[in-house]
């Protein structure tokens, strides 16, 4: 009687024990996996009265940087779905889009702008989970 009690309490002890063991959520993993989505024509618009608040912009390069943004954002959507898009790329192709905002600017909009990049810099990587 005494080992099948002592077996009971065992078994209650290792059930509890794995239980207790399996991370929170069920096992399902938080936070996003691989790149984020690719931002629609409507964010865009709204990422670049964003950027010409932050930078004055002119109607005439608020125009430009827009067709910039969403010719960067098609480019890495057409690349994202024909393969895996490489870190190594990505960068590039985020440090050509940055020169060619920049190129558009003026020396005061260069340095707001690159105060800005900072800036959403660290929102991004405040929001992300730590691993």
């Amino acid at each position: 009687m005494k080992k099948i009690k002592a077996v009971f309490i065992l078994a209650a002890i290792l059930i509890s024990s794995i239980s207790y063991a399996q991370p929170q959520g069920g096992g399902k993993q938080s936070g996003p996996q691989g790149p984020p989505p690719t931002p629609n024509s409507s964010q865009i618009k709204k990422m670049v009265k964003q950027l010409s608040t932050e930078l004055s912009l002119t109607e005439e390069q608020k125009t430009k940087v827009s067709a910039i943004y969403t010719s960067h954002f098609q480019d890495v959507k057409k690349k994202n779905k024909t393969g895996a898009l490489k870190r190594e790329e990505m960068e590039t192709l985020k440090t050509d889009f940055e020169k060619e905002v920049k190129s558009l600017l003026n020396t005061k909009q260069q340095k707001l702008y690159v105060a800005y990049l900072k800036k959403q810099t660290n929102q991004a990587s405040r929001q992300r989970p730590n691993r």
